[in-house]
């Protein structure tokens, strides 16, 4: 059913359900437009309208090939909306769904947009926060890139922000002090980079950060650190390295690495990673898919201490998701349970310095070539604890049969005289006659 949205514009058809809302199908005075009409209680929050009606300059300065526009911003009474271009096609989640891993032409092409799209942001003074496949548009109407990739845009900008923003006013004391509330992190714990999960304030490194384990997962079709509980997903943030990717040029796998540092300073800027990554592009040309194994899910942990995982209202899980639309939003229904993997705008309490010494929990998504296990993984352990029982029984049945040896030969010596040894069968010598 259709609704007014403001005076300019009118949402026709529901395209998708996210954590921050509604997107439609809208008209305006210049034709089709995406219309994201956010949740009711970030609109009721005064505060909140007033700090996103400040940064609408900025979202409406972001004009680049590369990034979804935001032509504009409606605050009608309940109504908060973004008021966004209309991209036909389809969101890069949906393809990884379907393909589940590109070649490395396509997804080196389909990164080196993105990244023109964070550099003309980054220049703006604007940092994106929820880099990942949900938020790239791929338009089907354009003609196709490298690698058959149609040209990828960047969208979603401002809302990362948002939802960090809601007035968490410090709360007074009886004594009259006021405490500042606890940080959290907020984000997709897949793509998180470690300065955000340490309580960094974010800068352009964390969409840098993000949009190379994107490259990683359109490569090896998961991410380098996702699986488990949340909590475990950030402790390997920040405790653990990437493991390679066997079969892709040394010179691109040098990018994703420096890319994925877990310091913000030794990571390209986006421009830099846009040129450095269409320089190898010719080298991927005609390369297959990477022949890699989907890694196991490890046994899910216990919470982190001084933890709690708030996942965004009435999240669903990746398997049933229903069609979505031009705009890239994680559908919602209420009820449901939280995909801990691809959860969208999850917020957690930042882990304590302690939570983050204890090393990770659960098993890193760790690659490995098809037919052997995996470091780490359920199979590698049940090999391993196969070998060790091998080796048990092997070094077992050596020591008895060493202690066998031992006895017979202690036993043979009791029973040997000045003529030699005799069987223990043999009647016992008779007693030599007393002398006189």
């Amino acid at each position: 059913m259709a609704r007014r949205i403001g005076s300019r514009y009118t949402a026709n058809q529901v395209l998708g359900r996210g954590s921050a809302g509604t997107v439609w199908l809208g008209e305006g005075p210049q034709g089709p437009v995406a219309i994201k009409l956010l949740r009711e209680d970030l609109a009721e929050d005064r505060e909140l309208v007033d700090r996103f009606v400040q940064e609408r300059s900025a979202l409406l300065g972001l004009d680049h090939p590369r990034v979804v526009g935001v032509r504009d911003l409606v605050v009608d009474g309940n109504d908060l909306a973004l008021v966004m271009e209309l991209v036909r096609g389809t969101d890069l989640r949906t393809r990884l769904d379907h393909e589940r891993r590109l070649t490395p032409e396509a997804a080196v092409a389909i990164t080196a947009d993105v990244a023109d799209a964070l550099a003309a942001a980054h220049a703006a003074g604007v940092v994106h926060r929820d880099v990942k496949p949900e938020n790239v548009l791929l338009d089907s109407a354009a003609p196709t890139g490298p690698g058959g990739a149609p040209p990828a845009l960047l969208t979603d900008f401002g809302i990362a922000k948002l939802i960090d923003a809601p007035s968490r006013a410090p709360q007074p004391t009886p004594g009259g002090v006021r405490i500042p509330s606890q940080r959290r992190v907020i984000g997709t714990p897949d793509y998180l980079a470690p300065e955000l999960v340490e309580g960094l304030p974010p800068r352009a490194a964390v969409d840098i950060y993000a949009l190379a384990t994107v490259l990683y997962e359109l490569l090896a079709g998961f991410t380098p650190f996702g699986g488990g509980h949340p909590g475990a997903v950030l402790r390997r943030h920040v405790t653990e390295s990437v493991a390679p990717l066997p079969g892709i040029p040394d010179e691109l796998w040098q990018l994703m690495l420096q890319c994925l540092a877990k310091a913000p300073a030794s990571r390209l800027r986006a421009a830099e990673l846009a040129a450095a990554l269409r320089e190898v592009l010719p080298d991927l040309r005609g390369m297959p898919r990477l022949d890699v194994d989907e890694p196991h899910e490890p046994e899910a942990p216990a919470a982190l201490p001084e933890q709690r995982y708030e996942p965004r209202p009435g999240a669903r899980g990746s398997g049933g998701r229903p069609p979505r639309g031009a705009v890239p939003l994680v559908p919602l229904a209420h009820g449901s349970a939280p995909d801990s993997n691809r959860d969208t705008h999850t917020s957690m309490r930042v882990p304590t310095p302690e939570a983050l010494a204890g090393g990770a929990l659960g098993t890193a998504r760790v690659p490995r070539v098809p037919g052997r296990p995996r470091p780490g993984s359920a199979r590698h352990r049940t090999a391993a604890r196969s070998r060790r029982m091998r080796l048990g029984a092997a070094v077992g049945v050596v020591a008895l049969t060493a202690a066998l040896l031992g006895w017979l030969a202690t036993d043979s010596d009791a029973h040997s005289g000045p003529g030699g040894p005799y069987p223990r069968s043999s009647p016992a010598a008779p007693p030599a006659p007393a002398s006189r």
